[in-house]
């Protein structure tokens, strides 16, 4: 990074990606898709530690959908062993860098290894103290309402929440699975797609958006320093006027 680069820049707390254009990097490359997922992995390592030394303090990134099990079975099947290296290699990666670690989105779907791993990660890092790193794994923020929809139910028959209680926002926020992160400040989509594709539409009701032609493989330190040079242009009003004219 270039000296004095994040002069002047307004970083946000939290910055949730969107990975996109694994596959068509790899394909202009005349490389399977395969190549291009096993490559934006390790994206996803780089840009996160680069994330935390500018002072980000929540990232979340897009990784698997609900939708995405549409996709080849060969192409899914090798998404999953690359999940699974992933999570592996994230413990010794996670302690290095004071980071915690933690899943949103069902993970019931996924293989009791999987699931296995995933919950060992999460214990061992929640006391880390650095950047926090949330990815979506068979995520649809449809589905995300729809379960804290069906939590708040099942409380209410359990008895630990009255039948007459007022529905409010917070009652809904606490039940979804980002319960106590803050929202996104900034949502960042690669590979020139400009549409949320059921990501997180609960939390990015006020996030600011930026749209890059860039695949996620090439979306490298300098990219990130753009994006937040865009969003620190932006005058953020929350519905009031702010400083608008």
């Amino acid at each position: 990074m270039m000296d004095g680069a994040l002069e002047g820049l307004v970083i946000p707390q939290h910055v949730a990606i969107i990975l996109d254009g694994n596959g068509r990097w790899a394909k202009s490359k005349g490389m399977p898709r395969t190549y291009g997922h096993t490559v934006g992995a390790k994206n996803v390592e780089d840009i996160g530690r680069a994330a935390g030394r500018m002072g980000v303090k929540y990232l979340t990134f897009y990784a698997f959908s609900t939708e995405n099990w549409t996709r080849p079975a060969e192409e899914v099947s090798a998404l999953m062993k690359l999940l699974g290296s992933y999570l592996s290699k994230c413990f010794k990666t996670a302690k290095k860098d004071n980071m915690r670690f933690r899943v949103i989105g069902d993970i019931s779907k996924l293989s009791e290894e999987l699931q296995k791993t995933i919950a060992e990660l999460e214990d061992y890092t929640k006391d880390f103290t650095g950047l926090s790193l949330q990815i979506a794994l068979n995520y649809g923020s449809r589905d995300e309402i729809r379960r804290a929809f069906q939590k708040i139910l099942d409380l209410i028959r359990a008895g630990e929440l009255p039948s007459d209680l007022n529905v409010t926002e917070d009652l809904i926020s606490g039940h979804l699975d980002t319960a106590d992160i803050p929202d996104p400040d900034l949502l960042i989509r690669t590979s020139g797609e400009q549409r949320l594709s059921n990501f997180l539409l609960w939390q990015l009701c006020y996030t600011e958006f930026y749209f890059t032609d860039k695949n996620w493989p090439e979306f490298n330190e300098d990219e990130l320093i753009r994006a937040f040079r865009a969003y620190s242009s932006r005058n953020r009003r929350f519905g009031g006027i702010g400083d608008a004219v």
